[in-house]
């Protein structure tokens, strides 16, 4: 029997340290961005909602409208304390299962496939070294998340056991989502298939709190919703059901304890019954004659991207066609709401509700519309460091060549993630208010988004060709500042410099307000500028394979 064998945790302490050493500027960021969100939000409520006869009205609405429990959850009374979270507790909690998870795979599942396990194993390293390492990082990484959001509540004035509820709320996900992670990186043979494996259990836990909150009844208060059984089966129910700031329900800390506990001794027992390498589903054999697509750049960029394609296509227009109906409801909701209405009025001038409405949620899903422009473009880096690149570029495939088609897939999969966006939306409108007249302002809506959401684009071009190491947490980071700056920042009264940073505060907000051309001009310009330094900058440096 060999030490490490008789000792499954030797070396663990190295790993950890080599883990925060790598991840020394990602996880801060992904930190940072997700505790941005929550002050945002904060902010955004603070101007809308200010009042109690505006809060009391608002929580009454979100308690009685079935589509604002399916999507925001269960309201919980009309302190702004717990309005706060429930708006924002959805994102924050998928956000930080997210970094978690993404965590776990980097250290177990994406190191095997590099075959930086494998070194890692010729050392005096413990059999069970690695994921407990990653573990450590990812349960870690989510207590400090709770932490600062604890900080960003009471530092804005949500001081007392709601605020530290909060964080525990969010944090208890991430520990969740870490175990599952763990168990995807042990039954996968990729890094794609872990990834995928934890998008399904967030989209099922989704779904599961999601009836459960649509089946629940109005509190006797009014402001309230007492969810139904399934809420209760799902992780994300669990946080939601914690209400801070108005029950307080410290025990269900205990049930993500639990829940974590078990994921982890499950993805550890089945560490013990593989080798190093294959998953215990081995990966897929594609076809044994390839497509002929695949003999040029552009098939070849379709065939890595396509997945992330369909993933965010078939999620945003789910969204869009949900949240179409909700037009007609916001008038409504607008109208009680003399704070809200005139803050609306400022932001446009004579401009309708309903318009204004979609304009807003038009913009909202430009920027998760820039999230899967990110992500596509990220995938360049991918292939660089994972080696697949090399072999590409020794045949008669350019750089110029290889780069364009990862571009141009990505830009087309925008614009038409945005263009069935819109459509989805107007036509749900147009179905549940009988009114088919404004189909075309969503559509409209969504498409002046394209020149931010490529400007953005090309910033993670250059940042490929400049910055190759930085490139994914820096991608990211602007893509966080963007959605604070661009959506809220003139709610929370930021510095037109601070505002001018993002795309997307120059784009018109159609359709409440007529088309502009010179924005949009100004915008594609950018977009154009940055995208010739990334070709220029990529064309001239080294691979950083393996990096």
């Amino acid at each position: 029997m060999t030490r490490t064998t008789s000792r499954p945790l030797a070396g663990t302490g190295r790993l950890v340290r080599l883990a925060l050493r790598r991840d020394r500027i990602i996880l801060p960021v992904w930190i940072a961005s997700i505790a941005a969100i929550a002050w945002m939000v904060i902010g955004s409520y603070e101007a809308t909602v200010g009042g109690e006869a505006e809060r009391m009205s608002t929580a009454a609405f979100a308690a009685g409208n079935p589509m604002a429990r399916m999507f925001d959850g269960p309201a919980a009374g009309y302190d702004l304390g717990a309005m706060v979270m429930v708006e924002s507790y959805q994102v924050l909690a998928i956000l930080a299962a997210l970094m978690t998870a993404q965590a776990v795979v980097r250290h177990t599942r994406q190191d095997e496939e590099t075959g930086r396990a494998e070194l890692l194993g010729s050392a005096v390293v413990g059999r069970h070294a690695r994921l407990t390492a990653a573990l450590v990082v990812a349960l870690g990484a989510n207590v400090a998340l709770g932490a600062t959001i604890t900080a960003v509540l009471a530092g804005t004035g949500y001081t007392g056991a709601g605020a530290l509820i909060s964080g525990v709320s969010v944090a208890g996900l991430g520990w969740v989502f870490a175990g599952l992670a763990g168990i995807g990186a042990q039954v996968f043979s990729t890094a794609r298939g872990a990834n995928a494996a934890v998008g399904v259990g967030l989209g099922v836990a989704f779904l599961v709190r999601a009836v459960g909150d649509l089946l629940g009844d109005v509190a006797a208060n009014g402001v309230a919703v007492v969810s139904a059984w399934p809420s209760w089966l799902s992780p994300l129910g669990w946080g939601q059901q914690m209400r801070p700031y108005y029950e307080d329900n410290w025990w269900i800390t205990g049930l993500f304890l639990a829940l974590t506990a078990v994921l982890v001794a499950v993805a550890v027992a089945l560490a013990a019954r593989r080798d190093v390498g294959p998953g215990m589903v081995p990966a897929r054999t594609g076809p044994r004659c390839a497509a002929p697509t695949l003999l040029h750049s552009l098939g070849l960029a379709w065939r890595l991207q396509r997945g992330i394609f369909v993933t965010w296509l078939v999620g945003l227009v789910t969204m869009g066609a949900a949240l179409g109906p909700m037009g007609e409801s916001a008038e409504e909701l607008i109208s009680e709401n003399a704070q809200m209405y005139e803050l609306l009025e400022r932001l446009s001038p004579g401009a309708g509700v309903v318009d204004l409405y979609f304009a807003f949620s038009m913009a909202i899903f430009g920027i998760a519309a820039a999230g899967y422009t990110v992500q596509a473009l990220l995938r360049m880096r991918a292939e660089e460091v994972s080696g697949r690149l090399e072999p590409v570029l020794a045949t008669a495939t350019g750089r110029r060549r290889w780069l364009a088609g990862h571009v141009l897939i990505a830009a087309a999969g925008t614009a038409v993630i945005l263009a069935l966006t819109g459509v989805a939306s107007g036509l749900t409108y147009g179905a549940a208010a009988g009114d088919w007249s404004v189909m075309g302002d969503p559509l409209t809506g969504a498409l002046v988004q394209l020149p931010a959401t490529f400007a953005l684009g090309a910033f993670v071009l250059a940042l490929f060709g400049l910055l190759p190491r930085l490139s994914g947490p820096l991608a990211w980071a602007s893509l966080a500042l963007a959605l604070v700056v661009g959506q809220l920042g003139s709610l929370l009264d930021l510095p037109q410099w601070v505002l001018d940073v993002s795309p997307f505060t120059h784009v018109p907000l159609v359709p409440a307000d007529p088309f502009e051309a010179t924005p949009v001009l100004w915008l594609t310009a950018v977009a154009l500028a940055l995208g010739a330094v990334g070709f220029a900058a990529f064309r001239r440096r080294d691979l950083a394979i393996g990096a």
